[in-house]
């Protein structure tokens, strides 16, 4: 290619990164901003390979042709419920190679002459995020695949370990810039493979949403900085972008637990105030209730708000949530959902179950939205949620989730939570609605109690 149409190429894939980047900020046009940035990766990676002379176009085409079908293989065969196993997985991808790519650029400078300091600065901070990334990617997806434990481990020798280690990470880059030498960069990738493993390790399932985010943003922050080694200023405005839009997704679901992202790296939400004792908030005072109740109920509703949670994933309930959306739309009873921003285990998580299931992306509320909303709601059905539902983060201080925003859904006239027991959430907590006075318990399996719902209102 010539020098005019490579750096055309370029900056038609950076102009695409960034409309991509703009359509996935709503829920309408996040399908075509995916498919503008998937053509703008595949614009970057044919002219930067055609740039560099890096391989023939033989292999290139090879290469491209395997991608896609491993990319066409993912796409149909993961579940929407693995999305955010996934997600964790494409994280540690990029941040493996952002790390391969700047030991080889460092190795490769070495070989010829003393590196400057850009390239030394570069190569510590993306063999440092790198490293953390791809382990710490690796062990959200263990977590999130419940290959192991996926609640919090608070540890205090954990915290420890994780301040050394992050200490040993920064002496380790600084001696990489001072002394560039290939031992530095060993040590360096070492110690920070350690650091993602031990960093992720301790955090539970209710903090997954954060650490997905922040995994990333770290994963676009490592390309950013393999593009300075490379002197590339596509991968340095892609990775930026990256960096940058998950670093800010990170503050928002911070704010939407009401927790500092120091608290979640390296504390725990146990430590944040004193639980009551289930046997006291439940003990004679939960209603239990059938679906023929809750049909009767929703037949003289005017109108209905579903929350889903993680039990509605779990439950792969999310086309069974749809069929009884259309039952009750067919009766002229107005069906909204109300998302919140932590719900599930990754950004956006019942946003994309529900998409997959065909629910209008206008009936998709977020927390601000419906919450003014529930006093004037007939019944709210709440599916497999529980900590973003619990009146104990609004009216007791003393609550580990104390000052978390909550969905409002006690305020309704009549709540119905689907659930397979009493058993707290995430944040290992009793949750009074479950026993409060306009509250009905239907015990069971989200999808089949879901199922027994649209049948017994067919039926009346």
């Amino acid at each position: 290619m010539s020098d005019d149409l490579i750096q055309l190429g370029y900056l038609a894939a950076a102009v695409l990164f960034i409309l991509g980047l703009r359509g996935l900020a709503r829920p309408r046009t996040a399908v075509r901003g995916n498919q503008l940035g998937a053509l703008g990766m595949l614009v970057a990676v044919v002219v930067t390979l055609t740039d560099q002379q890096i391989i023939g176009y033989g292999t290139l085409a090879a290469g491209l042709a395997v991608g896609a079908v491993i990319g066409g293989l993912l796409a149909t065969r993961v579940q929407m419920t693995g999305m955010p196993q996934l997600v964790a997985l494409f994280n540690g991808f990029g941040g493996a190679a952002s790390l391969l790519v700047a030991a080889a650029g460092f190795v490769e400078v070495l070989d010829v002459d003393d590196p400057d300091t850009q390239t030394s600065v570069a190569t510590a901070a993306a063999l440092a995020i790198g490293a953390v990334t791809l382990t710490g990617s690796l062990v959200a997806f263990a977590k999130l695949q419940e290959l192991v434990g996926g609640g919090a481990v608070p540890s205090p020798v954990l915290r420890v370990t994780n301040i050394a280690l992050t200490l040993a990470v920064v002496g380790l880059g600084i001696g990489l810039v001072a002394d560039p030498a290939r031992w530095w960069m060993w040590a360096l990738m070492a110690v920070a493979l350690v650091l993602g493993i031990t960093l992720v390790t301790p955090i539970g399932g209710a903090d997954m949403p954060v650490v997905i985010a922040l995994l990333n943003s770290l994963s676009g922050l490592a390309a950013a900085a393999a593009g300075f080694i490379l002197d590339n200023s596509l991968l340095i405005i892609a990775g930026s972008l990256v960096g940058a839009s998950g670093f800010l997704l990170t503050g928002i679901m911070c704010r939407a637990m009401n927790r500092t992202l120091t608290n979640v790296l390296f504390g725990s939400i146990e430590a944040g105030g004193v639980a009551a004792d289930a046997d006291e908030v439940y003990a004679g005072r939960v209603t239990s209730s059938t679906a023929d109740d809750v049909a009767l109920l929703l037949e003289t509703a005017d109108r209905v708000a579903m929350i889903p949670g993680y039990g509605m994933a779990v439950a792969q309930a999310q086309h069974a949530v749809r069929d009884l959306t259309r039952a009750l739309e067919e009766r002229d009873v107005e069906v909204v959902f109300g998302i919140h921003p932590v719900a599930g285990r990754m950004p956006g998580h019942m946003n994309v179950l529900l998409a997959e299931a065909e629910i209008p992306y206008e009936q998709l509320l977020e927390m601000d939205t419906i919450n003014p909303t529930f006093d004037r709601t007939d019944v709210v059905i709440v599916i497999g949620a529980n900590d973003v539902v619990n009146p104990e983060a609004r009216e007791n201080p003393e609550s580990p989730i104390a000052g978390m925003p909550i969905l409002d859904v006690d305020r309704a006239r009549t709540v119905v939570v689907v659930k397979r027991s009493l058993s707290p959430g995430f944040a290992g907590i009793p949750n009074p609605l479950f026993a409060a006075d306009n509250t009905l318990m239907l015990f069971g399996d989200g999808r089949g109690a879901v199922e027994d719902m649209t049948k017994a209102l067919a039926e009346l």
